[in-house]
């Protein structure tokens, strides 16, 4: 079984983390373990190579990227836990589909952990708690290795989502965990449960 090495690398600039994302997976080779990088970022709103300029409403003082990953345009600001998911999929006898629903899955439990019913939607990437969405999913695969990842809102400012249609949904409606719990949960912790459950879905010793 290969091994996994994740960082919990707190609050950090979005280009820099996106650059070196860019060239872990570019230098690694066969033998290279597999990561998962688990962050906050600064405020900023990122466009997948999709995504459509009328989906970014009023931007304003929060810078926008263009990036290579899936999906349109998604917001990433202190208070909401990001994992990024640098993994040899071929290595690891995973598909794109099957990374994207043991992500899921993993989101699911961990907001299982803290009482929160939450499903996925087949036609729409990402974790839903009554059809309000709590997290995000954006991928890209060069060469059978993945990286970008996921996005869960733990206990940020929620108000940047209104200057975008999220993930190119107009209307979209975004919850956060926080608002579903009576004491605010604390992000570190939720990075642990977060680490466990992605560990144990995508089939990784500990």
């Amino acid at each position: 079984m290969a091994a996994l090495v994740v960082r919990h690398l707190g609050l950090v600039e979005y280009l820099p983390t996106l650059e070196a994302m860019r060239s872990f997976t570019a230098e690694r080779d066969a033998s290279t373990p597999d990561e998962i990088w688990l962050l906050q970022h600064p405020q900023v709103f990122t466009q997948g190579q999709a995504g459509k300029p009328e989906h970014l409403l009023a931007p304003g003082d929060i810078p926008v990227v263009q990036v290579e990953r899936g999906g349109q345009v998604t917001y990433h600001g202190p208070g909401q836990l990001v994992a990024y998911l640098m993994l040899n999929l071929r290595r690891q006898g995973l598909g794109v589909r099957e990374l994207v629903t043991a992500m899921e899955r993993a989101l699911v439990d961990v907001l299982a952990s803290y009482g929160v019913e939450a499903a996925p939607k087949a036609d729409a990437p990402g974790v839903y708690v009554k059809g309000e969405k709590i997290a995000s999913l954006g991928l890209r695969v060069r060469n059978g290795c993945s990286f970008h990842g996921l996005a869960l809102n733990v206990d940020m400012d929620m108000s940047p989502f209104r200057r975008i249609n999220p993930c190119g949904y107009a209307g979209l409606q975004m919850v956060q965990l926080r608002d579903l719990l009576d004491t605010p949960p604390a992000l570190d912790e939720v990075a642990q449960r977060l680490e466990r459950a992605l560990r144990e879905r995508l089939g990784y010793v500990a």
